[in-house]
């Protein structure tokens, strides 16, 4: 049997975007249990000219979703990057892993050779939607998840490996 897009796609980042709910959980408690205010790991970077918690997991959500959706031959919704505390950014996720929860499973059929034109660096550029998913969208969900991983445990919450895997099935 032979894995599909579906579950290649919606499986593998709706398990990313989940383990990244669970980190945000662990930095509200944190945040609490520290008396820091939610703002600090909301507005932290690693490096002062890359993006805050909140871009990162706003990213990692825009690709999730809008690359699930472009595989099933749909056009994403659009979302606002409005999200202020860390239960706006966990409702986010969750709002996304619910869209792509939604997705028809049977619209992905061709989703492997389905043409995507998306811009890269200002040019367009046409991939298969084999190549999209693994060469332009994997690599960047993780990047943004990794990235907001390293923001949390840089600001003292307790997270390890495991928090960013999960359980494994």
């Amino acid at each position: 049997m032979s894995l599909s897009m579906h579950q290649a796609s919606v499986t593998a980042f709706t398990k990313s975007l989940l383990n990244l709910k669970a980190m945000l959980q662990k930095a509200k408690a944190h945040a609490l249990e520290h008396k820091v205010e939610e703002s600090v790991f909301v507005n932290a970077r690693l490096y002062p000219d890359m993006l805050p918690l909140s871009s990162q997991v706003q990213i990692a959500t825009d690709i999730a979703r809008s690359t699930t959706a472009r595989l099933a031959g749909v056009e994403p919704p659009s979302y606002e990057d409005n999200e202020k505390t860390l239960d706006d950014l966990t409702a986010r996720i969750q709002r996304t892993v619910d869209y792509m929860a939604g997705l028809d499973v049977g619209a992905f059929e061709n989703a492997a050779t389905r043409e995507i034109t998306r811009p890269v660096r200002g040019q367009p550029h046409t991939f298969t939607g084999t190549n999209y998913f693994l060469q332009f969208a994997v690599p960047n969900v993780y990047f943004h998840a990794a990235t907001a991983y390293g923001i949390l445990r840089h600001n003292g919450v307790p997270l390890g490996k495991a928090d960013f895997l999960g359980v494994l099935d």
